[in-house]
């Protein structure tokens, strides 16, 4: 300590006193709290009005506050914002009662409640806790790159149980096993202290203790004891047990570093512990220690705690609950497969706390079972002891023991510490208070208050060297009463005995702090320590009456906001008071809380409480620089005496305003280097004052009232007058220097230094990164001021430590500040030390760049780690983008920086920035991208490109252009910002789009009010994007027509002409007949619909989804009377109308984007009330399925809609399950489904009556879940199912074919693809037994458990022992073809080859031809060819010649053959082979395959009009043309293309005759597949799309609306699965508009064709992605972007699932395709053809064209625009515009201030105005890079690239330099020049142009030429060779060599 004299004289004014109360106290007063409520509830609404009722609310609430107020209690902490940038606001967090208030607030914002809580019973305790939450548990487990995810939560604590509130709003309740006495908490979670009750025996020898510390990680998991690992024990070994001593109290815990602190109450000692999550090894050596202790009944005692713990969360507590069965059910894991436990969302919430038996019911009494832990904390309530079991009985336990397994620990403490024992220690001397702090060095301390002993015992510790563990150090005292740390400034303030506050640094004690309006406590006050009369010692005082229950919530030092009102009214100023018993006169402080950065409340005695607020250490940024700067370079000790002298200075009552801050600075540093700044002019002329503070008054008051002499010359003599000399204005107004006589007393005697001082020794030391920071400070053009104040400085020392060099270097860079005369300081240099790496030259930044430039050698350049940042980025970046060293950037960069450390410290912390290194991820391929990438993970910006001087910024802009123009689509936002493409930058944070709309902009069509809105609304078909639609099918209104063709919401329109003689009652009939036959057709169009619509929509979750209702009835003209099928005149088929609805549900529900947000609780909200709509809602459920949003459906609502028995909701919800779960092999669906298929089901087992149709649904959601897993189990079941004979009952005899069918489209599922290799199945004979079925013979005796069903006959059908090839036959063949799909295996192959004898024809059905033919093909998927030729060659040859053609009109006569048959065979085949070419080429717009499939569609509809329609059959034909339809669809699928809407449109018309539901469907399922999703969606012709079609599209169609004899109609809705996003829509990032781009698609080659590319117009649908090689957007309209596909297609697949959205940007001067489809009105189409006119012709007005930038603009308008009589400004208006021009054009516009800071410049120096050549060195750099060797090898490369400066201006600036300098030097320059070179003094006017002269021809200083020997030069050879080592420029050398030469003519070219 110093001695306290000095001590008396320093105070510290604490500034913003303002009067405190939290926040929360007047939110409580307001907020409605649970007993407001009752009493409203109590009382009749009539009295509430009345006014005595209110009174009495009043009082009541009066009544309650009065007892509230005790209770309160608050915490506050700093500001932490969700976005996790830098904040400065408080946080507080109050308790009262049952309320908790978390508010935010700060001194210059009002604060707010943020949120409010309310439970049920007193909060014990409140507190912030960030969850970590491991990414395998949660199950957002696709967001890559974190490995955890934060929740950031606060937990209330009640007495059983504490409820948790995340941030994102999700609550959790976790009950609570025992009392708990104190929670806190951690880096991991929270941890528990059990309360140990103040009588609870110490266990009786046999019975281990229990813990009395738990941890929970996360709400949801399990409380879990505590594990401790000591030292060596008596055991001599380490020892792992759990902490079960309950004399360990917790005092303080602490997150980073994660520390607990405890207090031993029996021996009285402090011990510091580290937290850390438990080991492995660790966790067994507890579970066998506590399993090893012997005896049985040892056994059953160690894991009661485990069996009560287990059996409080399963919820078997001794009172029953209603829960409780459920509970169980679930246990308490997390992992549970049903979606309610994964998931976290809010609306499951309380699902997840009835699993964890927290429901209400057992809220309370399940804590009966801390009798269990044989505590007796609550036997006083004689209620709850008539539940508990008696305290003793712990045998009860013992049935539990097989069952429990013990609770494995999670967390473990280490022993840190423990304060050494002293002889005088108290009993009660815990610590009250305990904060970490760090003093103004970074030296931690653990600092702890010991009330009862009035001492702050403060201990130091660090980490280790690898960081692994703290050391602890020494126990400094500290008297003291309360302390608080300040963290905002690294010091901590002590409240002493005394009253005083005192600031102290670590243990280092900076100065009192007077507090403004509180009266200091008498400075004369003798003894330190308190006289009994004071009011310390009583500790309950009412003021303070919780100190010792509060203590563990302050030590936390949770900060937090606090209001603060600016009313000092009460705070009057009042004089000192000299006695000393000032605590009965006036207010003192008494106690210090909430400390939150650099605030601090102050609690006094009269009961209020004052915040204050201590000073920083400095405002201005040069200081901070600085102070960080020395602080750096000193030893620990000598810095903290430096910086707390600083303080003490800066901060003493009535300081310096922030303008003064710097003189102040210079002053304090100089007198503690030993100068005497009185005695030294300028710092004596320094102007504390700024202009601004009137507080201290002059210390040199002069007496004289009228002034004199002196003031004139203080004046002149000023740094004001001295700046405002060099200043630009001081030129403008021809100002002549005024001469300053030299004070007097200047030269009388040379001023020597004290060398006593604090810092004598270190002045090089300082002095050096001083400079260091002055190079710093050149590289942010913003820091100008600040320069010019330090150079001032560092003048006066290089001139005192005689450095030459330095001097010169100063006098280079400022002449006009440097003058040669200066007054001297005498050093005595023996005690100097010099470090070891002060350097003789100085480091000079702009030197070390040049070099580089110019391919010299560079030394490596210094630099101070975490301050000089900025020069150790340019210097890496340099290194890499133009030595080319790619190296440098990628480790520590050694040999380009040096680090400068103090060399005291014995372990430089390093700042390694880990962030420097790669990510690989990213694609780089050159230098410029890499260095791009690199700037950007160290966290460059733009704008600190900007700050960087034009010269230094030159490299690095020149990477930026060159990195726009080919960018890779994969790089982060970050780098994408930085070389300002925010085309792709958006494209990197827009991964989502807006939720609500699926569009771009808004939807057109909802916004448009049209007349027909009103009836349009409902058709299901408005949240269409018509935007993007209108762009795709610009030229007509097709969208219109498909809307038109597919509506079923309107009434049909009926038109039936009443013939004469037909009477009332049958045209009556005619009109309902008639509207039957439109019916059918009404019911098939919600199929395609669906298509049109698919994932169109975003749902609202709060609304239901809006369903469409299919309308059946008719309109008759010309009355428009209502026609209805309901009248009973006809005969309507029963449930005509269900399968219709059910796929009306299913077109509403896939209207929903798999994108969207919804959960279970939706799901089940959109449930039907009435039971006609419960079809419907089985669509819509089969629909969520689809889209994969029904696995977030709890596993309770699957179960119950099941059991409802309801069959279509039974269908609807199997298929959707499995579809969500495709090839997931999931058991529970596996479970689900089986229940329903009987041969899954063991022999054994009931049979259930289940409805065929759900066992369909079932066998083929088995496929689904199975799909491609080669499952053997399944496949033999499936097997056997498809030839299932029909039951002995009636069972299995209806509708046996589509059971088949689906047997056998499930088998190929899940063998899909597998061929031969079907491992392990080989005696299962697959491929034999499917063509058995396919070709028929012998029944196989049936293997398997099932025989015992099948053993006797079916009474109803008599099939004998063949098999019925018209059952299996469908299933087979498609299972074949499924099994070998896309094999090529030619064996299988021929099996599935038509036959080729009328003999054989006459067996087949020829509908089962089509089916072999397609399995064929499917199987030779290599060898489909899109032509005709190909289509035929699959007809056998018999009937090729025999068949009639299918254009001939007369018949051929035959006998021996069957004309009919081979008719049929023809037309079968060819649709077959038909379909497969559709299935080859889904999605691929082929035009070969379009135009062959095309051909054949016409030829049937001719065939279906010719005579010879009859033979072949119109139901055989029209099944035909249905397939050619769907397969001319699937090629061109979400084109829309024109001839084939033409076809749907055509046989949409037909509605009589043949025509029936099934035809309708399929026509309409081909009009939606043309239309996929609006044109979004595409098909894709992977493996298990084509399963999923050869589902949807089945060529055998229903004949009737309830049809499902051959094929389950639910089926038809598979497509979903086969559909794909392949829709790119460009959006111009500038408008947020869909517009057009040209893309050029690259083919990989394939066996068919070479690599080709191909241009489309986007918005388009691309081709499948695994065809690809590269997508680019191709210019000249908009920037380039090159997406490859090389490398994987998953950012384009991101790209195309969130809507297809590529930001595209217009490049500058472009329109786009809309406006100008040709692109011949661009800006620079007109520049080419007026070529003749200059750049001049180019208008500002213009500029629009260019660009979006509104600076640009302004500019153009202020700079560029003539205005009359504009005289001599014409010529820079014109510079001016040609500058912009050249910007906008290049699209460099980020080059106009380079451009315009270059002209300004080189007019300056024209002007001979150049004060400072700051300038000139940047023009210097910008000419050395454009002539650098890295610069012309990247040009020779790349020769087309854009000009990134223009080429004639460069050579311009550079020779009007050269001329001006010249012209200079013939004017008188080179005497001033050889005066300077010979080391005489110049005169004052030339210096500006001598110093711009040297710097710009790289001069070197006269002492280098004295070296160099340059004397005895008599010839120019002689004097190149020895300035060869000076690398000094020929042509400057030209320039000196006159003088050298002592040559009086003059060389100058």
């Amino acid at each position: 300590m110093s001695d306290h004299s000095d001590e008396r004289a320093t105070m510290i004014a604490a500034g913003d006193l303002q009067e405190f109360a939290p926040r929360g106290r007047e939110h409580c007063r307001r907020h409605p709290s649970a007993l407001t409520l009752q009493l409203r509830r109590l009382q009749p609404a009539s009295e509430l009005c009345s006014s005595d009722g209110a009174a009495g609310l009043v009082g009541s609430l009066r009544e309650v506050t009065i007892h509230e107020r005790q209770r309160e209690s608050w915490q506050l902490r700093k500001g932490v914002s969700d976005v996790g940038e830098e904040v400065d606001y408080d946080e507080e967090l109050y308790v009262a009662s049952n309320m908790v208030i978390w508010s935010k607030g700060s001194k210059n914002q009002a604060s707010t409640v943020y949120k409010a809580f309310t439970v049920d019973s007193p909060v014990l305790q409140a507190l912030w806790c960030d969850f970590t939450i491991p990414q395998e548990k949660s199950e957002k487990a696709d967001v890559s790159g974190s490995d955890e995810i934060v929740e950031k939560c606060i937990c209330i604590l009640q007495n059983s149980c504490i409820n948790v509130h995340s941030i994102e709003g999700k609550d959790y309740i976790a009950a609570l096993p025992f009392q708990v006495a104190n929670v806190w908490p951690t880096k991991y979670g929270l941890l528990f202290e059990r309360s140990s009750s103040s009588h609870e025996v110490p266990p009786s020898p046999p019975r281990e203790p229990l813990p009395t510390m738990f941890s929970m990680l996360h709400p949801l998991d399990e409380i879990t004891p505590l594990v401790c690992k000591s030292g060596a024990g008596v055991f001599g070994s380490a020892r792992v047990q759990y902490v079960a001593d309950y004399t360990l109290r917790i005092v303080y815990l602490n997150a980073e570093p994660s520390i607990v602190m405890t207090y031993d109450t029996v021996q009285s000692l402090h011990t510091v512990w580290a937290l850390r999550r438990v080991k492995p090894e660790e966790q067994n050596t507890v579970l066998k220690f506590s399993e090893q202790m012997g005896t049985p009944q040892h056994m059953a005692t160690s894991s009661s705690l485990t069996a009560h713990l287990r059996s409080l969360s399963k919820g078997d507590s001794p009172v029953g609950s209603p829960f409780q069965n459920y509970s169980s059910i679930h246990s308490q894991s997390r992992s549970v497969s049903s979606p309610s436990m994964q998931s976290r969302s809010p609306s499951i919430s309380n699902m997840a706390a009835l699993s964890r038996s927290h429901s209400p019911a057992l809220g309370v009494h399940s804590f009966s079972g801390v009798q269990r832990f044989n505590f007796s904390s609550n036997a006083q309530s004689p209620k709850r002891h008539s539940i508990t079991h008696s305290p003793n009985s712990t045998s009860s336990d013992s049935f539990l023991i097989p069952e429990t397994e013990p609770i494995v620990p999670e967390l473990c403490i280490d022993h840190l510490w423990t304060e050494t024992v002293t002889n005088m220690r108290e009993k009660n001397s815990q610590a009250s208070k305990v904060f970490i702090t760090t003093d103004l060095c970074g030296q931690k301390f653990l600092c702890f208050l010991v009330e009862s002993q009035l001492q702050l015992r403060c201990v130091k510790f660090q980490e280790s060297n690898d960081k692994s563990q703290l050391i602890f150090g020494s126990v400094t005292n500290i008297q003291a009463k309360d302390a608080a740390p300040v963290q905002g400034i690294d010091t901590l303030l002590v409240l002493e005995g005394s009253g005083n506050l005192v600031l102290y640094s670590g243990v280092v004690r900076v100065g009192k702090v007077f507090i403004p309006g509180l009266p200091a406590p008498s400075l004369t006050m003798s003894n330190q320590m308190p006289r009994p009369s004071t009011p310390l010692d009583s500790v309950s005082t009412p003021s303070k009456p919780l100190n010792k229950h509060l203590g563990p919530l302050e030590e936390g030092v949770l900060l937090s906001p606090v209001p603060e009102l600016r009313d000092s009214s009460k705070l009057h100023d009042s004089t000192y008071v000299e006695d000393c018993t000032f605590q009965q006169l006036g207010t003192f402080i008494h106690a210090l809380r909430d400390p939150v950065h650099n605030r601090v409340t102050l609690e006094l005695s009269n009961n209020t409480m004052v915040r204050i607020t201590i000073p920083e250490i400095a405002t201005s940024e040069l200081v901070k620089r600085c102070l960080q700067g020395v602080k750096a370079i000193l030893p620990k000790e000598i810095a903290v005496q430096m910086l707390v002298k600083w303080y003490n200075a800066y901060n003493a009552p009535g300081g310096p305003s922030y303008h003064s801050e710097w003189n102040l600075f210079v002053t304090c540093l100089m007198n503690m280097m030993g100068y005497n700044t009185e005695r030294l002019s300028w710092t004596r002329n320094l102007d504390f004052e700024g202009s601004l503070s009137p507080v201290i008054a002059p210390k040199k008051a002069r007496p004289s009232e009228t002034g004199s002499d002196e003031d004139w010359e203080y004046l002149l003599s000023s740094d004001y007058h001295r700046n405002f000399e060099s200043h630009p204005v001081a030129k403008a107004l021809r100002l002549d220097p005024l001469e300053v006589l030299a004070p007097k007393d200047d030269f009388s005697q040379s001023l020597s230094l004290d060398s006593s001082t604090l810092l004598f020794t270190h002045i090089p030391a300082i002095f050096f990164v001083l400079h260091l920071i002055y190079e710093e400070l050149k590289l942010n053009s913003l820091m100008g001021e600040g320069i010019r104040s330090l150079v001032v400085l560092l003048v006066q020392l290089a001139r005192d430590l005689k450095l030459e060099a330095y001097i010169d270097y100063y006098y280079r860079d400022y002449p006009a500040l440097v003058k040669t005369s200066r007054q001297a300081c005498v050093i005595d240099q023996g005690f100097m030390h010099h470090p070891s790496f002060f350097s003789a030259e100085p480091p000079s930044i702009f030197q070390w760049l040049s070099s580089c430039l110019k391919g010299e050698g560079v030394q490596p350049y210094p630099y101070l780690p975490g301050i000089c940042e900025r020069s150790k980025l340019v210097v890496l970046s340099v290194a890499l983008y133009i030595l080319g060293d790619e190296s440098a950037v990628s480790n520590e960069a050694s040999h380009y920086l040096y680090k400068i450390t103090s060399g005291q410290r014995k372990q430089q912390i390093e700042q390694d920035d880990n962030r420097c290194s790669f990510r690989h991820s990213t694609s780089v391929s050159s230098l410029a991208e890499k260095l791009v990438i690199w700037m950007t993970n160290v966290g460059f910006t733009l704008r600190d490109l900007e700050s960087l001087p034009f010269g230094v910024a030159l490299p690095i802009r020149d990477a930026i252009y060159y990195c726009r123009e080919q960018p890779a689509s994969d790089w982060p936002e970050a780098v994408c910002l930085l070389i300002g493409r925010q085309d792709l930058s958006k494209q990197a944070c827009e991964g989502n789009l807006q939720k609500g709309k699926s569009s771009v902009g808004p939807v057109l069509s909802s916004d448009i009010p049209s007349g027909t809105e009103s009836e349009e609304d409902e058709d299901g078909m408005n949240d269409m994007n018509e935007e993007v639609m209108s762009l795709i099918w610009s030229e007509d209104l097709r969208v219109q027509e498909v809307r038109r063709l597919l509506q079923s919401a309107r009434p049909v329109r009926v038109n039936v002409v009443q013939m004469p003689e037909a009477s009332d009652h049958e045209y009556i009939e005619e009109k309902e007949n008639r509207l039957l036959q439109l019916c059918q057709r009404t019911m098939a169009l919600p199929v395609g619909r669906g298509m049109f619509t698919l994932f169109s929509y975003h749902p609202v979750p709060t609304e239901q989804l809006p369903i469409p209702k299919l309308n059946l009835t008719g309109r008759a003209p010309p009355r428009n009377t209502t026609v209805d099928l309901n009248s009973g005149n006809i005969d309507v088929p029963p449930n005509m109308a269900c399968w219709a609805s059910f796929h009306n549900g299913v077109a509403a529900g896939l209207k929903i984007a798999p994108a969207s947000q919804i959960d279970s609780a939706w799901i089940v909200y959109n449930k039907p009330k009435i039971a006609e709509l419960a079809n419907e809602y089985a669509g819509f459920l089969m629909a969520l399925g689809l889209n994969g949003h029904l696995t977030k459906l709890a596993t309770l609502n699957i179960h119950d809609y099941l059991t409802k028995g309801h069959e279509m909701t039974s269908i609807g919800l199997l298929l959707g399950v499995s579809a969500a779960k495709l090839g997931t092999m999931d058991m529970a669906i596996t479970r689900l489904l089986s229940i329903h298929i009987p041969a899954l089901l063991p022999p054994t087992s009931t049979e259930l009556d289940v409805p065929h149709n759900v066992q369909v649904a079932a066998v083929i959601g088995i496929g689904l879940v199975y799909q491609g897993t080669a499952h053997r189990h399944t496949a033999e079941v499936l097997l056997a199912e498809i030839g299932r004979p029909p039951g002995p009952e009636m069972e299995y005899c209806t509708d046996r074919e589509s059971y088949s069918l689906a047997s056998g489209l499930a088998l190929g599922m899940v063998c899909l693809g597998h061929g031969s290799n079907l491992i392990g199945m080989s005696d299962l004979n697959v491929p034999e037994q499917l063509y058995q079925y396919m070709v028929g013979g012998h029944r196989r005796f049936q293997a398997g458990m099932h025989r015992e069903k099948h053993k006797s006959p079916s009474y109803q059908i008599k099939e004998g022992d063949t098999i019925n090839v018209d059952v299996t036959c469908p299933g087979a063949t498609l299972a074949l073809a499924m099994i070998y799909l896309k094999t090529n295996n030619r064996s299988i192959a021929d099996w599935l080859q038509a036959p080729d004898t009328m003999y054989l024809l006459d067996f087949v059905k020829p509908e089962f031809l089509l089916l072999r033919t397609l399995a064929r093909c499917l199987i030779l998927w290599d060898d489909i060819l899109p032509n005709s030729k190909w289509v035929n060659s699959n007809v056998p040859q018999i009937i090729r010649e025999n068949s009639i053609s299918l254009h001939a009109t007369e018949l051929p006569s035959s006998e021996d053959l069957s004309l009919e048959t081979l008719a049929q065979a023809h037309v079968y085949i060819i649709a077959g082979a038909c379909l497969s070419l559709g299935f080859r080429f889904a999605g691929s717009e082929n035009l070969a395959a379009f135009k062959c499939l095309y051909k054949y569609a016409t030829d049937f509809l001719k065939c279906l009009s010719a005579p010879t329609a009859s033979i072949t059959g119109h139901y055989n034909l029209e099944t035909c043309l249905s397939v050619l339809l769907l397969s001319l669809a699937m090629v061109m699928a979400g084109s829309g293309n024109l001839k084939v809407l033409q076809l749907c449109r055509f046989m949409h018309k037909k509605t009589g005759g043949e025509m029936n539901y099934g035809f309708h469907l399929a026509h309409h399922m081909a009009l939606g597949l043309l239309f996929l999703g609006g044109g979004r969606y595409s098909l894709s012709t992977s493996n298990s799309s084509i399963a999923a079609l050869l589902c949807a599209l089945y060529p055998h169609f229903p004949v009737h609306s309830t049809d499902n004899r051959y094929h389950l109609q639910a089926l038809r809705h598979l497509y979903v699965l086969a559909a794909e996003p392949r829709l790119l829509t460009p959006v111009d990032v500038d408008s947020n508009t869909p517009c057009y781009a040209l893309i050029e698609v690259t083919y990989k080659g394939t066996q068919w064709y070479a690599e080709a590319t191909e241009e489309l117009m986007a918005p388009t649908l691309l081709p499948e992605l695994h065809l690809l090689k590269q997508i680019r957007v191709k210019g000249p309209r908009y920037w380039e972007l090159l997406i490859d596909l090389s490398k994987g297609t998953n950012h384009l697949k991101s790209i195309l699932s969130k809507g297809g959205i590529l930001y595209v940007k217009l490049r500058a001067g472009q329109l786009s395709y809309k406006e100008d489809p040709m692109g011949w009105r661009s800006l620079l189409a007109q520049t080419v053809t007026h070529r003749n006119s200059e750049a001049r012709a180019f208008k500002p007005e213009a500029i629009s064209a260019f660009t979006s930038d509104p600076a640009l603009f302004s500019f153009a308008d202020y700079f560029c625009k003539p205005t009359v009589n504009m005289g001599q400004k014409q010529e820079i208006l014109d510079l001016f515009s040609s500058i912009l021009y050249e910007c906008v054009t290049q699209e460099n516009p980020e080059m106009l201030p380079t451009y315009i800071a270059i002209d300004q410049a080189v007019r300056r120096l024209e002007r001979r105005e150049m004060s400072e050549t700051f300038e000139l060195w940047q023009i210097k750099l910008v000419l050395e890079f454009f002539s650098s060797r890295s610069h012309q090898e990247r040009m020779s490369r790349n020769p087309n690239r854009g000009l990134f400066m223009n080429s004639e201006f460069l050579p311009v600036m550079k020779c009007t330099i050269d001329n001006t300098l010249d012209q200079w030097l013939q004017a008188g320059g080179d005497v001033s020049l050889h005066s300077y070179l010979s080391g005489q003094p110049t005169e004052e006017s030339q210096l500006s142009m001598l110093a711009c002269f040297l710097i710009y021809h790289s001069v070197p200083t006269p002492g280098q030429l004295a070296a160099g020997g340059l004397e005895g030069s008599t010839n120019f050879s002689e004097l190149l060779l020895k300035f060869k080592q000076l690398n000094m420029p020929v042509r400057a050398l030209l320039r000196l060599a006159p003088l050298l030469l002592r040559n009086p003519q003059s060389m100058v070219l």
